[in-house]
Order: structure tokens, then C-alpha cells, then sequence
């Protein structure tokens, strides 16, 4: 693969520290993968390279690269910190209480209802929660407090820590909660692995040794516990890590991210620095887009491509809707001279500041008939119909027969209040499949019967799964109920479907275990990278990607930038959050709001367009009316 001067004495740097600041463009991805060939063509080398990336699409991009280097699944790891932790903790995480494959609760809505089931069982909580008002600020109470719990994990503090009383209530409470369910949460995946490192110095030793070389990814983006698990693997004997990052592209300070682990990284590691400041990506009309609103923004080179940035207001969301229509179905029909071959919906991606300005554009794409899929969020698979949502819950629960929090929701489902505790007692002495098929049988409620079905045929006695056995039983039954619940159904079949195969290409061997694919499921590794028809995406899900057609919408004072930031730092990171939208197009850009916007109340009312589309507006001279 051709490489730049400054790509190449990267790619060939050896012993040593070294932070790469990589502006957008300037061909991070292929210089990571590019060194790890390297690291992995040398001969007789007894070493692992582990290459972690912050999305699990640039994991699979970077694997896709390297797919006929033949030693690359042996002597190499690539995917997330939380991934790879997953794996350290399964292994070796003993120490720290975990026993085989972590359990994962990745869900928002489960982590909450850990932490009101605590709140339930402890009496001062219980009045202290009560004490906060209606239910409405309850609600808003339990959220900050989940916050609170996670803003401790990831920072590193353990219970005793604290200094106030309550707040150690609480925290220890959860935990209790979580470990009762035989669980831990994402955050405890890398405050165990830190234990565990600090705590057993041979078990940072047994990575040491393996992995010789280190490369990370989007180092702009970690975190205090992120950091300090590196530096917990590595010690001072270790100095072969490269970092690579961008400061300007800083837009997750709000989950513990701060690009000052950058500066920290070069000092503690004593590290080399070297900047990446071309852009392969973008058009020259793109890069000038992103240097308006950074203005730190530099560029050495860029591609000899004018491309097209286009700033329109719009009367409405409605009106805003039909613009990003109308301009998709003139590119599919004309083209641009500025792209090569034909323009299909897969090279076109709408992003938004958060998933409500899609509302309008939804409804109109289910108007007019074109496909498109959501990416919102790194969480995992959401299903929508009932029997799925059940079907999810059983695989849960046989594959962690401690799952309290899982049995009692499918017990509640099924209207078997009553037995919760005994079924747990049950399932800790019996085989899992057979207790869920008894229970089925008194059932008075949800999809029992048809869901121990699905269970039985996905799930074999030594807990392999082969999930189309089960998925089929959901099909065969989904023909009898009415055509729009089949739809979901359907749907949310798709989904296992896509998930399953995903999976079955990322492992290897023989006989897939159901605990290892839930945990690749929760992970995000069964996601498909890319997907059929018109991309619609939150700005915080789109980093990693480009595409050659990019509309961010909604740009309108108080959506972008967000009404909750107030401060010059919370500004800063809004204009990044801007500038990252913008340098996800490669050719043409084009940035829209509505002037008149529908509350989630009812109301209209007018709203004047964000600095950052007026900054626009004035650089390019070109605002559409």
C-alpha cells in the first residue's frame, strides 16, 4: 500500500513511546494497520501485537485489511479496551470475582432497574428517594444517581473511597444489586481489569509478555480508567505503545473523555510526537468547511477535488424533510461531477445532534418508500415485539441461571410472580432449558410456550447454541398472529439473523457457547459495519465513518449546539461536535435547520439558525432561500 514520507517512518517506528496526532483524512486506519503487518511479518518474533480501537466497526475494518496475513488471528487482538478487557477478566479474573465469561448488563433500562430494586430493599434510600418529590423527580433523581455510580467507575473509585456516607450507600447497594444477578456493568469491565493488574502484578506480567507492542486508536477519547489500565498493563518496562488521536475531535468529555491523557501519555511514557496533517478524505470545499469552524485546523495536503458545501434554511421540519429528499432523488437521477459512478443511498448519510431531528425526515421517508437504517447509539440490539423481547430474556437466563434481574421480567411477563425465588433456587441445581420449559407450562401470560420452544431447539445440553433452530420456531408461530405484529416479528428476527452470522464470522472452531455469544452481543461486535439503504446517524455514532454525501440537519440554536451548554468548555465541545460532522463527508456537504420547530409539547415555535451554520453561511456566500 502506497504511503506518505510521514505515514512511512511511522509505520516503521520500532522500540519506543510515540503519540501520532492524526487529523480527519490523514489516513490513521491504514497507518495502524499497516504497522501492525509490519509488527507481524517479522520472522521468529515470539509476540502478540494488540491494536485497540474505539469502534467496533474500525476493529472490523482494520481485521478486514489484515485478513490474508495468515498470522494475524494468532498473533494479534484487535477491538475495543472493552472488549479486550472482556477477554483478560474471562481468563485470568479470578481475583476479582469473575468466574468465566463476565455477564454483561449493557442495558440503560436493566442498570436502572438494578439500582431501583436497591433502592427498594434499603429502607434510608428508599425515604431519601421518596423525600425528592413526584415521580417525575424521581425519575430524575435515579438518573443522576446512575451518573453518580458510573462517574465513580470510571474514575476508579471503589465504595470505601468515598467520603460521604450516602453516597457510598448507594453505590455499595447497586453493586450488591448487580453482583446478585451474577452481572457486572461496562464500567466494571475496566475498574476489574485495573484491580486486577494492580492487585496481581502476574497477571499484568502475562499480558506484558504477550503483547510486546501496543497500538490504540482515538486516544483523544479515553478516559481515566481507560488510561490507567494501560498504564497498569505496561509499567515502566514498557514503553512499545503508540497512540493515535486528534485532540480537535475531542467530543465524549461528557462519558469521562479528555484529551489531556495525550499530554499525560507523553510525559509518562516519555514519548516521541508526530503529526499526520493531510486529508485524504475530503473534498477542498469540505476541508475549508471544517478549518471555518476550527480554526486550528491545519492542512498540509488535500485532494485535488472542489466538491460542494451548500447551507440551507428551511420553512419547517417538514420543509427541511423534503429538502434532504428532493436533493438525494436529484443525485441519484444526475449524479455529481464530483463523484465518481453512481450515487446510491449507501454513499449518503444524514447526521443530527441527537435522534429527534429525525422525526420529520422519518416520517417522510416512510412516505415516500426509501429505505434507510438508524444508528443512534453504541447500544446494543433493541427488539421491539413482544415474543423476541421474551425469547431475549430466556437466553439470558440460561446463560447465567443467577440472572435475577432477567427472571424476575420474564416471570413478570408471563405472570409467575410468585415463583421468582423459587425458580431461582430451581435453576441453580437443575438444568436451565428443562426448568424454563416446566415453568412455561403454568404460564398465564406473554408468549411462554412458543419461547421454551425457540429456547429448547437454540440451546443444546452443554449449553451450545445454534440460535436459526430457535429463530425458526418464532417464524413458524409468527404466521398465525395478526400482520402488523408479524412485522415486527420480522424485523426483529432480521436482527438475531444479522447478529448470529456476524458472530459466526468473528470466531472460530467448533460449537458456539451461548455465553460467548451474548457477550459478543452486548460488546456491539455482532453489529453489522455497514448496512442497505440511507444511513440516518447521531453525530457521536459517526465517528469512524465517511461517506461521499453528508446532510447534517437541524442546525438550529439550542439543538447544535445543545441548549444544555453553557460553558466556553461546553461550547468548545459542540464545535467539535460540529466539526466532526462536517469531515465525515468526503465530497459534498450539505447543513440545514428549520425555522420553525415542533416541540415535544405540542407547540411551534421559531428558532434562529446555530452559529456554527451562520459562521458557514458567511465563509461560503452560498445560503439557498
Amino acid at each position: 500500500m502506497r504511503l506518505s514520507n510521514k505515514q512511512r517512518r511511522i509505520v516503521e517506528h520500532d522500540e519506543g513511546a510515540l503519540l501520532v496526532v492524526a487529523g480527519p483524512g490523514a489516513g490513521k486506519t491504514r497507518v495502524l494497520t499497516e504497522r501492525v503487518r509490519r509488527l507481524l511479518s517479522k520472522k521468529d518474533a515470539n509476540y502478540r501485537v494488540l491494536a485497540l480501537t474505539f469502534t467496533n466497526k474500525a476493529a472490523s475494518e482494520m481485521k478486514d485489511r489484515l485478513k490474508n496475513n495468515e498470522s494475524v488471528s494468532q498473533r494479534s487482538f484487535i477491538g475495543t479496551l472493552h472488549a479486550f478487557c472482556m477477554e483478560v477478566l474471562a481468563n485470568r479474573g479470578r481475583p476479582v470475582g469473575i468466574e468465566g465469561l463476565p455477564n454483561i448488563f449493557e442495558s440503560f433500562q436493566d442498570r436502572r432497574a438494578l439500582l431501583r430494586e436497591a433502592i427498594d430493599l434499603d429502607a434510608e434510600l428508599r425515604f431519601a428517594l421518596a423525600e425528592r418529590g413526584d415521580h417525575r423527580a424521581q425519575e430524575s433523581t435515579l438518573y443522576r444517581w446512575m451518573q453518580d455510580i458510573s462517574e465513580w467507575k470510571r474514575n476508579l473509585t471503589l465504595p470505601s473511597m468515598l467520603t460521604k456516607d450516602f453516597d457510598r450507600r448507594i453505590y455499595e447497594a447497586y453493586n450488591a444489586q448487580l453482583a446478585a444477578s451474577g452481572g457486572v456493568d461496562f464500567d466494571d469491565l475496566l475498574l476489574l481489569t485495573y484491580r486486577l493488574f494492580e492487585e496481581n502484578p502476574q497477571a499484568a506480567r502475562f499480558y506484558r509478555r504477550q503483547y510486546r507492542y501496543i497500538c490504540i486508536d482515538e486516544a483523544q477519547d479515553l478516559n481515566e480508567a481507560q488510561y490507567r489500565v494501560l498504564c497498569a498493563l505496561c509499567t515502566d518496562q514498557h514503553r512499545n505503545v503508540m497512540l493515535v488521536g486528534d485532540p480537535k475531535q475531542a467530543i465524549y468529555t461528557w462519558n469521562g473523555a479528555d484529551p489531556k491523557y495525550l499530554d499525560l501519555f507523553v510525559e509518562d511514557f516519555e514519548a516521541e510526537t508526530t503529526e499526520l496533517n493531510e486529508n485524504f478524505r475530503s473534498s477542498r470545499a469540505v476541508v475549508h468547511a471544517a478549518q471555518v469552524l476550527e480554526s486550528n485546523y491545519e492542512v498540509a495536503g488535500q485532494l485535488p477535488i472542489q466538491g460542494d458545501v451548500l447551507l440551507q434554511p428551511c420553512d419547517d421540519e417538514e420543509a427541511e424533510a423534503e429538502f434532504v429528499i428532493e436533493t438525494i432523488e436529484e443525485l441519484q437521477e444526475n449524479g455529481h461531477q464530483d463523484i465518481e459512478g453512481p450515487i446510491d443511498l449507501g454513499r449518503i448519510a444524514v447526521l443530527g445532534r441527537n435522534r429527534f431531528v429525525f422525526d420529520a425526515l422519518l416520517r417522510e421517508l416512510e412516505r415516500v418508500g426509501i429505505p434507510y437504517y438508524q444508528k443512534m447509539s453504541a447500544a446494543s440490539h433493541e427488539f421491539v415485539s413482544d415474543v423476541v423481547q421474551e425469547f431475549q430474556l430466556a437466553l439470558r437466563i440460561v446463560a447465567n441461571p443467577h440472572d435475577r434481574l432477567h427472571l424476575g421480567m420474564l416471570c413478570s411477563r408471563w405472570k409467575l410472580p410468585s415463583e421468582v425465588e423459587g425458580l431461582r433456587a430451581r435453576f441453580r441445581d437443575e438444568e436451565p432449558r428443562t426448568v424454563l420449559h416446566e415453568a412455561a407450562k403454568t404460564a398465564r401470560g406473554g408468549n411462554a410456550a412458543v419461547v421454551a420452544e425457540a429456547i429448547i431447539a437454540a440451546v443444546d445440553d452443554d449449553s451450545n447454541v445454534i440460535l436459526p433452530n430457535g429463530l425458526a420456531v418464532l417464524v413458524g408461530d409468527s404466521t398465525s398472529r395478526p400482520i402488523e405484529e408479524r412485522e415486527f416479528i420480522a424485523r426483529d428476527i432480521q436482527e438475531w439473523e444479522d447478529a448470529w452470522k456476524n458472530y459466526l464470522r468473528s470466531t472460530t472452531g467448533g460449537s458456539q457457547q451461548l455465553a460467548s455469544f451474548l457477550s459478543h452481543v452486548a460488546l456491539g461486535t455482532t453489529e453489522q459495519a455497514s448496512r442497505e439503504g440511507l444511513a440516518l446517524i447521531t453525530v457521536h455514532s459517526s465517528k469512524g465513518m465517511e461517506f461521499d454525501v453528508v446532510f447534517v440537519i437541524g442546525m438550529s440554536r439550542g439543538t447544535f449546539p445543545d441548549y444544555r451548554a453553557k460553558s466556553p468548555k461546553e461550547l468548545a465541545e459542540e464545535r467539535r461536535n460540529a466539526f466532526v460532522a462536517c469531515t465525515r463527508s468526503q465530497r459534498l456537504l450539505y447543513v440545514s435547520y428549520p425555522r420553525v420547530k415542533l416541540m415535544p409539547w405540542g407547540d411551534s415555535r421559531s428558532v434562529s439558525p446555530s452559529p456554527f451554520f451562520t459562521e458557514l453561511a458567511d465563509a461560503f456566500g452560498n445560503t439557498a432561500e
